[in-house]
């Protein structure tokens, strides 16, 4: 397991309507100097993330009312704040629709705690490390697209948007390696941070939604090719 070394101030928050375990995740969580809110509904798992910051969300699937996907669709229009969705055991369908969604991981229930820490701290180191006041890089431009590592955006033709971290994170790496064919093992443990598990739903998902948002036509992809049967490059020729 990677080193644990989360600034003390991480506030993160659970929305699902399993009360117990949203206790047993703020005691373990607690452990780790990280604070946690919770909230057993999409409702009021929107108002308290108007009312404070969060360094990721824990957002379960299967909740009464507003479930798990209509909750990330309306944080996604006010926030890009890393979301790990808790998903019923063997149900790929939420999964992938999930990282269509805007998600940025996906856990199965039921899951070992030691993983869910692991993964909670790994989203939000690349969050905070992204974000530290003062980081300050120049943007990387190309051919109809910049990428702004300060602000964690792109501009495209169709104008100036912040992404969340996965993309962010995926489209960055490609970008920096810009004519090498990248590896989706290569991929998923530099933007996943852990072995890869030779699960490609996460990686896809993601190119899915990066070429929805930054490219010119989405079916025929400029900036991030499809190299078949190995991974993905970014154009050399932009």
């Amino acid at each position: 397991m990677e080193e644990r070394n989360v600034n003390q101030m991480s506030k993160i928050l659970i929305i699902d309507d399993d009360k117990e375990l949203c206790v047993l995740i703020r005691q373990s969580v607690a452990a780790e100097n990280i604070d946690a809110d919770s909230c057993y509904s999409g409702v009021d798992g929107l108002v308290m993330l108007e009312k404070s910051d969060y360094q990721l969300i824990l957002l379960d699937v299967m909740m009464p009312g507003m479930d798990g996907f209509q909750t990330m669709e309306k944080i996604r229009k006010q926030s890009s704040v890393p979301i790990l969705m808790l998903t019923s055991k063997n149900d790929s369908t939420s999964k992938v629709r999930g990282l269509r969604s805007g998600a940025d991981d996906y856990l199965t229930k039921p899951f070992d705690m030691e993983e869910l820490i692991a993964r909670v701290v790994s989203l939000i180191r690349r969050y905070t490390r992204f974000n530290l006041a003062g980081d300050h890089s120049r943007p990387l431009t190309y051919q109809g697209l910049t990428i702004d590592l300060d602000s964690r955006s792109v501009t495209t033709q169709n104008g100036t948007f912040e992404l969340p971290p996965k993309e962010f994170d995926l489209l960055l790496f490609c970008a920096k390696n810009q004519g090498k064919i990248l590896t989706k093992q290569q991929i998923y443990e530099e933007v996943w941070g852990e072995p890869y598990v030779y699960d490609d739903s996460n990686i896809m998902a993601i190119i899915s939604r990066l070429r929805k948002k930054i490219e010119p036509d989405s079916g025929k992809p400029f900036y991030i090719q499809t190299i078949k049967g190995i991974g993905y490059r970014f154009n050399k020729e932009v």
